[in-house]
């Protein structure tokens, strides 16, 4: 299976100036995202997104394609999904044309290689999957059966109006997505969406899923690097 990566990645950020490529532990935050994609055995080719110029020229320093993305695709209203269509339809008029992409946020810097060869083994692996996101469970205490809801008097009242599971062995299992640190979709189906259709959940530990938003998350991510003995202090 050939399979595309995209890092989507605009120089526009309210929480983070330029936050695609703040300083993490000494290195632009995209180069983590950049240096696996590039390492993983299943990726074919890797290209960024962008509209910014210092993400550009980072970007190739890390010997990555990059496209010029339109200044309409670099507003706050413009959908990943968009970005990577473009994406797409540019590399297709060079005559190339991918299985599938898998779609790698650059705000996930703990995100290793084995996660991305992890989950590209498991889609490629199903030929019915339409595509595939990486997820963490719920917690039970938030699942459905364990939420409240208040009334105008501010007494509470179960969200589900039905007897449910007090214990948690008994509950349904819920996923959420990370960030999502992964997104993996069919080419064809891309046109109408990045996630959907048969969709494979790929879990991932809550450690590893931090997604950076907050100068808090920057700081949180360096700790971690540390922690595992990929920095020193």
């Amino acid at each position: 299976m050939k399979i595309l990566a995209v890092v989507p990645a605009r120089g526009g950020s309210k929480s983070i100036p330029l936050k695609n490529i703040a300083p993490l532990a000494g290195k632009p935050l995209i180069s983590y995202t950049l240096t696996c994609a590039k390492s993983s055995s299943f990726i074919h080719r890797v290209v960024v997104s962008t509209d910014h110029h210092l993400i550009e020229k980072i970007s190739r320093s890390y010997g990555v394609e990059v496209i010029v993305r339109p200044d309409y695709m670099a507003t706050d209203e413009a959908s990943t999904h968009s970005v990577i269509l473009h994406a797409v339809s540019t590399l297709a008029l060079q005559g190339y044309c991918p299985d599938a992409v898998i779609t790698l946020q650059p705000t996930s810097p703990l995100r290793t290689v084995n996660h991305i060869d992890d989950a590209c083994a498991v889609f490629a692996s199903d030929p019915s999957a339409d595509s595939l996101v990486s997820c963490v469970y719920v917690p039970h205490i938030f699942t459905p059966c364990s939420i409240m809801r208040s009334d105008d008097n501010g007494y509470l009242y179960p969200y589900l109006t039905i007897p449910q599971p007090n214990r948690r062995q008994d509950k349904e299992i819920f996923f959420a997505r990370n960030g999502a640190a992964i997104y993996i979709t069919r080419t064809k189906k891309l046109s109408e969406y990045i996630y959907g259709g048969r969709l494979i959940p790929f879990l991932m530990d809550e450690y590893s899923s931090l997604d950076i938003d907050t100068p808090a998350d920057l700081a949180e991510a360096e700790r971690r690097l540390s922690e595992v003995g990929l920095i020193k202090r």
